[in-house]
């Protein structure tokens, strides 16, 4: 199943889903037009054609105590493939990095991360840099107020009017 493959009822899935992972299958269905039956059929055709990964949790963090999430350009002292891999495995092994986006442009990387306080940043860069995991120099940007944060994809956008009509 590739994405010329969807059809409308596959996206109006895909999207019910991503607005809430918790909907029962007699509810998804009724939302997108079918009948719960072939309505399961179709999530879970989308599931093993690795559409869906997996369903989560949104939390709220201001609930959870007090975090800073950060945005930090990273670029590396040498751009040799093993250079990128020792890097990447750094972060993928640090809970506080979120998101590691290798990215064109004047740096190497783009980390967002989250810690409970500064000294926590501070302590994970000083590590890394002891570490010598490659890096030549940071800039981090401490967020100060998140007015806008989309969990969903805009599917419909995304694939434009690529999605079949014959459901």
């Amino acid at each position: 199943m590739t994405s010329s493959k969807l059809d409308r009822i596959d996206v109006s899935i895909l999207t019910e889903l991503q607005r809430d992972g918790r909907i029962t299958n007699a509810q998804l269905a009724d939302r997108v037009g079918l009948s719960p039956s072939p309505c399961l059929s179709r999530v879970k055709r989308l599931q093993q054609a690795g559409y869906i990964e997996s369903y989560n949790a949104r939390l709220n963090l201001a609930r959870l105590g007090s975090s800073m999430t950060l945005f930090v350009e990273i670029t590396l002292s040498n751009h040799r493939r093993d250079s990128f891999q020792r890097f990447e495995a750094v972060m993928a092994a640090t809970p506080e990095v979120m998101e590691c986006h290798l990215v064109s442009g004047g740096y190497d990387y783009l980390l967002r991360m989250l810690v409970p306080r500064l000294s926590e940043f501070q302590r994970l860069m000083e590590s890394w840099l002891e570490q010598d995991v490659g890096i030549a120099r940071y800039f981090s940007y401490v967020v100060m107020k998140t007015p806008l944060n989309r969990a969903e994809v805009p599917l419909r956008q995304l694939i434009g009017d690529d999605a079949h009509d014959d459901a």
